[in-house]
């Protein structure tokens, strides 16, 4: 029995001392493991420089948490966003810079000693300084709406707003809270003149989505083809590279307060330049038809605030459906929201699972670009 017992423990101190030779073992195993992924990430790193990608401020979030996911298999890519007041303190760190609602003037610019792009997550470019930008090296561009879904979904955030205006969304919802039915009365887009204002891909988006609501669409145009036939992106069914023609009268940028007159609601999709801000202004809407509707998803910086509330009292405007306002992020607190005849959405015309998810794709493709040395494309360079 005592030898039985002595046997016994021998046998436990051995594999007490396997146990603690194997766990030493191990540790060192993955000691080594660690070390090699490190050195394999130092090796990485040294052949292939890190390329750096910044979005400017925390507002339309989406746009960096998409494309940190579209490029998170490739780690010599490093995106960041940074607080709107912090970018010109960090800029100079950076090659490709997404702009979203950031001010880039020369003071700014100048400190972007390294970059090689600014872009912008979507088309507006208003917000930067594009002869600053080139005298400083940087090349600017902005992602076509066609491809990417951006402007179709514009296209139906416009008829969402035409909608809830006419048929009187806000005092839906208080019929709802006092409990009455059959109230209130609303109107139908059925036989509506629906002017569009700037007739590019949103316009175009819009005028394909409206047909079926048996609506007159007439539209304005800085330049038309000679043909008079329009251009379109390849989602649409075309004939011989060309849409049917969709407007049923065509006018210039002169006849805008022309076209106002005749139509029942005034959609704008205008880019905003210095031609253009403030051009729904006190002139043109009260050249509109008295009780005619307003909606703009182009830029707020198109709309003249002051005329808007002006004709909002007096009742000549009918109503008022904007997804941008004068001043972003908009005051929950403005006067203008008073009216139960405006309806205000913020900044999201664009925003959408499809076209976030393509321009995700768009920028995470153009930093792969940047960094291997390769020609930009995909997107709109302007300078």
């Amino acid at each position: 029995m005592l030898v039985w017992c002595i046997k016994r423990q021998i046998a436990l101190a051995n594999a007490k001392n396997l146990i603690l030779g194997l766990t030493c073992f191990s540790s060192q195993l993955t000691r080594s493991a660690g070390m090699s992924s490190m050195a394999e990430k130092k090796d990485v790193d040294k052949d292939k420089p890190i390329t750096r990608v910044l979005f400017c401020g925390p507002h339309f979030p989406a746009s960096q948490i998409y494309t940190r996911e579209y490029l998170e298999k490739y780690p010599f890519i490093q995106v960041d966003d940074v607080p709107l007041k912090q970018v010109p303190d960090h800029i100079g760190n950076y090659d490709l810079c997404v702009s979203k609602n950031m001010l880039f003037d020369s003071n700014v610019l100048s400190r972007a000693k390294q970059l090689k792009l600014i872009m912008q997550f979507g088309v507006g470019l208003e917000g930067i300084d594009i002869d600053a930008a080139t005298k400083h090296g940087i090349k600017v561009a902005r992602i076509p709406g066609d491809a990417t879904g951006n402007a179709a979904s514009c296209a139906e955030m416009a008829i969402n707003l035409m909608l809830g205006l006419l048929r009187k969304q806000n005092e839906m919802q208080i019929s709802v809270q006092q409990k009455m039915l059959g109230e209130p009365i609303g109107e139908t887009l059925l036989g509506k003149t629906v002017f569009i204002m700037g007739f590019g891909n949103i316009g175009i988006d819009l005028a394909k989505r409206l047909k079926p609501f048996d609506v007159k669409i007439i539209a304005t145009k800085r330049s038309w083809p000679s043909n008079s036939e329009v251009l379109i992106p390849k989602a649409f069914p075309t004939q011989n590279g060309v849409l049917d023609d969709l407007v049923d009268e065509k006018g210039s940028h002169g006849d805008i307060y022309e076209f106002a007159s005749k139509a029942d609601i005034v959609v704008c999709c205008l880019s905003m330049n210095k031609e253009t801000v403030g051009i729904l202004n006190k002139p043109f809407i009260s050249s509109m038809k008295k009780g005619a509707l307003l909606v703009n998803i182009a830029r707020g910086g198109l709309l003249d605030y002051e005329a808007v509330v002006q004709h909002l009292e007096s009742g000549h405007l009918g109503g008022l459906g904007i997804d941008v306002a004068w001043k972003e992020p908009f005051d929950p607190n403005d006067p203008v929201l008073k009216f139960k005849n405006v309806i205000l959405t913020p900044h999201v015309a664009g925003v959408t699972e499809h076209s976030y998810r393509s321009m995700a794709k768009v920028i995470g493709d153009v930093a792969l670009q940047l960094h291997a040395g390769k020609p930009l494309k995909g997107i709109e360079l302007v300078n």
